[in-house]
């Protein structure tokens, strides 16, 4: 494909069509966005993403690779760029092979990969050397997430390019993948520089209003019985851990226990281990010696205070002792092997990884499960009997279950799994018209026999070939390999046109390159893998339609919800990170726009299925209110926030918590004074005047109030606790705020005007703050919230320690730990301006170095330090419409 060029590539491509409003406000700020070499953008799909693309190659105007996620959308840059860029067709060099990179390549993640593992022998340096010789400055990364492990290091090694840009372009954040895929995520893609928003799209009629749903189902009785069973071992496991005589010897002969003092540095180095062991003994009631419990900030009467042996603590203990260290316990293997063979036996071992939480064994039992069915049916019969004729639904789901191809009705009870063919006979038994459904795969096709004749008169003679379904009306209708692409566009054609108004197809549509603004209805029975699968056909979903203007798209969610637990289970909290990659109008109440779960506003648990599903149906029936709603919220606002949601465990207001706090203390603290003065006082007084009382009445009454004094002391201890820490909590948080954004000013990570920027904090519900910033660019936002909550979060293993932890703060237990943001951190001179602001707002505190032996040792107090503590904060960061 390589093309001799004529002009640079700023004078090769002009893009041939106005820009939309949103777009030409991007690249009003490009110049001043690209300073630091990195751009990173989210835009949803529909918004122009590559187009976009390919305009911030023109204006780099560098020789530049283009990585894709699949072929399919390599080859949709280069179209693209063909049909929205180019007057003339050999006017830039264009190549699809790595080997032999030309002005513009186009490649895949997979293809670099290879490239990397084959023709540069897996060398770092061979490869830097080869795109260095080749000129490459600039590099596109299209969708960089969910990406196979080994695929991660060639991208971080073109990163070391020198000279070299690097532009990010995402319409799917990894907000649903592990913590490792978000990490290597953004430090491969960097911070956020802007993000075209949804509300924008839709006020311009790029998008059209849309709301989401979730339907919900409690798993069968047999996963319900699996997961009560699983979860019943496990406890008695863990309960028979604690009781091991022999365990708990082997455990109390560790060096970290027996030797504490003597390896202190070895401690400080792994202080999870040393807490894990500690945590153990505990729960084994084991007495534990004063100077172990001081390693960790405890004194003797606060191994009350030592955690709950949580099943993460007992995860990290089994992983040294049956894997990482195996070998050092040679005398204990009679132990461990019993203990490795009762692992195993539950469920918890898998391969060389100690896992008993069960979230993945659990969601895959909650995410698979049947009862799904019966939710997709309920959905489809209440949008068919909302929308009729105008019904276009599509049903997304992961397989297509070939074994249930001629299932007969009588047969239904054998629908026990989640997949294509499940979802089309469970729809045709259960009351839904049979000649509205098709189905349409990669290598499946299913339509009606009412809809054969329609598409026999607009596909090529002889190219078509089908057989009936046995006692069915259905058939199942193949092409030749040269039509193929042909039949799924007039397929399309057909449920566009209303021949069939539900078609359940897997993601291998995706991979056809399927593409139909006409659904109306979506329903997302997929559970495997990549979400950025789904996310891309929910785009689709959300397209406007020309031939129907005022299309309003309802996309559905399922979630089977664990019985057992109290929010939801790891299928839900999927779920829940999924929603964080794209925002919406809130459901009920004043319309808000923002991404999350939470603008669904719900309390979600199994005992409440009945009553969301027919809220969420009854929602779903007024499709205008969501258009109404759209419009609201749009006009309230006008750009995307960034704000961090602080959460502070119950529901009650500050002045509240503090109004009630204060009376509490004060009626204690005015009992105890009182009781001080009618008993102790009268004791000294009376010691004279012996004559007046005998002895042992004095002594029976002082004794009865000292009783009733030290009763009230732990309520005069918790109020006055309660008291300091709602009291100064919400102002607190102002201040640590007010540090981060004049630590930025000054350090240069913000650079907008201060009279332009307004720091705010509100609070919205009772118990919860919202802090963000008006008035600064979408990056200095970002990173402002980033950095707020590094300080707020709990403390890690930062290079930089901030504590306020004076005698009386420990004794009311307010010792305070706060990390230096990380950036702040790599500098001292950096972290002393921090720590300056810090005294500043907050008054006296000391700023530690905690990669020394003192620094270590008071980094493993702060940790259990949180550990510890009643009250937690729970911090979220949000996008919201303002």
């Amino acid at each position: 494909m390589s093309l001799e060029p004529h002009f640079s590539i700023t004078e090769a491509l002009q893009f041939k069509f106005p820009w939309r409003s949103y777009q030409s406000n991007f690249l009003k700020e490009f110049e001043h966005r690209i300073e630091d070499k990195h751009l990173h953008v989210i835009a949803p799909p529909g918004s122009g993403k590559t187009v976009l693309g390919i305009e911030m190659i023109r204006r780099i105007n560098k020789k530049t690779l283009v990585f894709s996620p699949t072929l399919t959308i390599r080859n949709q840059w280069n179209d693209r760029l063909q049909e929205c860029f180019l007057r003339d067709e050999y006017a830039i060099k264009r190549s699809y092979d790595l080997k032999k990179p030309e002005t513009v390549t186009f490649s895949t993640y997979q293809s670099l990969h290879a490239f990397f593992k084959n023709e540069m022998e897996r060398s770092p340096q061979k490869l830097l050397d080869f795109f260095t010789e080749n000129g490459i400055e600039h590099i596109v990364l299209d969708e960089a997430h969910h990406l196979k492990n080994e695929w991660w290091l060639p991208l971080f090694e073109l990163k070391k390019l020198k000279n070299c840009i690097y532009t990010a372009l995402t319409a799917t954040p990894p907000y649903d993948s592990t913590p490792r895929e978000i990490r290597n995520y953004f430090d491969l893609c960097g911070t956020v520089d802007v993000e075209i928003a949804v509300p924008e799209l839709i006020k311009e009629k790029n998008l059209c209003p849309h709301q989401d749903y979730i339907h919900f189902s409690k798993p069968d009785k047999e996963r319900i019985l699996y997961i009560q069973n699983y979860r019943e071992r496990l406890r008695l496991f863990v309960q028979a851990l604690t009781e091991s005589k022999d365990f708990i010897s082997l455990v109390k002969q560790h060096d970290f226990y027996k030797r504490t003092e003597q390896v202190l540095p070895d401690v400080y180095a792994n202080p999870e281990l040393y807490s894990a062991i500690l945590i153990y003994l505990n729960a084994a009631q084991e007495t534990i010696a004063k100077e172990k419990l001081e390693v960790l900030g405890l004194d003797k009467e606060e191994q009350k205070h030592i955690p709950h042996f949580s099943y993460q603590w007992v995860e990290l203990l089994l992983q040294h002792y049956l894997i990482d260290a195996r070998e050092s316990y040679a005398e204990g293997e009679s132990v461990l092997k019993i203990i490795e063979k009762e692992l195993k036996q539950v469920g918890g071992l898998d391969q060389k990884r100690v896992y008993l939480i069960g979230d993945e064994r659990l969601y895959k039992s909650l995410s698979q499960s049947a009862t799904k069915l019966n939710s997709i049916l309920q959905i489809t019969l209440a949008e068919d009997q909302n929308l009729g004729e105008e019904l276009r639904e599509v049903i997304l789901c992961d397989y297509i279950r070939k074994e249930f191809l001629e299932l007969q009705k009588p047969e239904a009870s054998k629908l026990n799994k989640l997949g294509v063919l499940p979802v089309f006979h469970h729809l045709r038994f259960n009351g839904v018209t049979e000649d509205k459904l098709g189905v349409l795969t990669g290598s499946l096709v299913i339509l009606h026999s009412s809809v054969i004749d329609e598409l026999r008169k607009r596909m090529p003679p002889y190219s078509l070939q089908w057989q009936q379904i046995m006692n069915t009306s259905f058939l199942q209708v193949s092409s030749s390999a040269t039509t193929k692409t042909e039949m799924i566009r007039i397929i399309t054609q057909l449920f566009e046109e209303g021949f069939i108004k539900i078609l359940i197809g897997t993601k291998s549509l995706l991979g056809e390159g399927w593409d139909c603004p006409a659904i109306n209805t979506l329903v997302l029975a997929s559970f495997v893998g990549s979400f950025v699968m789904s996310n891309q056909m929910r785009g689709r979903a959300i397209r406007v339609y020309p031939k129907n203007p005022n299309k309003i798209a309802s996309i559905w969610h399922l979630a089977c919800l664990d019985p057992t637990s109290d929010t939801g289970g790891a299928d839900y909290e999927v779920l829940r990170r999924r929603f964080e990659a794209f925002c919406g109008v809130s459901l009920t109440g004043i319309p808000v726009i923002e991404n999350g779960s939470d603008r669904l506003d719900l309390e979600v648990q199994a005992q409440y299925i009945p009553y969301l599903n027919k809220q969420m149906l009854k929602l779903a029936q007024n499709r205008d209110e969501v258009q109404l709603r759209w419009e609201e919220a749009i006009a309230s606002g006008s750009i995307m926030i960034q704000e961090l949601k602080l959460n502070f465990d119950d529901n009650k207001p500050f002045k509240v918590k503090r109004t009630i706090a204060y009376n509490n203390m004060l009626t204690y603290v005015i009992a105890e004074i009182g009781l001080i003065i009618t008993t102790v006082l009268p004791e000294i007084l009376f010691n004279n005047i012996r004559l007046l009382f005998s002895r042992y009445v004095l002594h029976f009454i002082t004794f009865v109030g000292a009783g009733i004094a030290l009763l009230l002391a732990p309520k005069v201890y918790k109020a006055t606790r309660l008291y300091f820490f709602y009291g100064r909590l919400d102002q607190e948080v102002e201040k640590i705020a007010r540090v981060v954004f004049f630590t930025m000013q000054k350090l240069g990570h913000i650079n907008t005007p201060l009279d332009q920027i307004k720091l705010t904090i509100e609070e919205p519900q009772p118990g919860r703050l919202n802090c963000f910033l008006n008035g600064a660019t979408e990056k200095e936002e970002k990173l402002f919230i980033k950095y707020f909550q590094e300080v707020l979060a709990p403390v890690d293993n930062p290079r930089y320690l901030i504590t306020q932890a004076d005698l009386i703060r420990e004794k009311l237990g307010f010792s305070s730990y706060f990390t230096v943001p990380e950036v702040f951190a790599q500098h001292k001179k950096q972290a002393l301006v921090f720590h300056e602001f810090w005294i500043k707002y907050l008054g006296k505190n000391q700023l530690h170095y905690t990669r020394n032996l003192e620094g270590r040792k008071l980094l493993l107090k702060a940790r259990f330090n949180e550990l510890k503590k009643e009250t937690h904060l729970k911090s979220k960061q949000a996008t919201i419409w303002k």
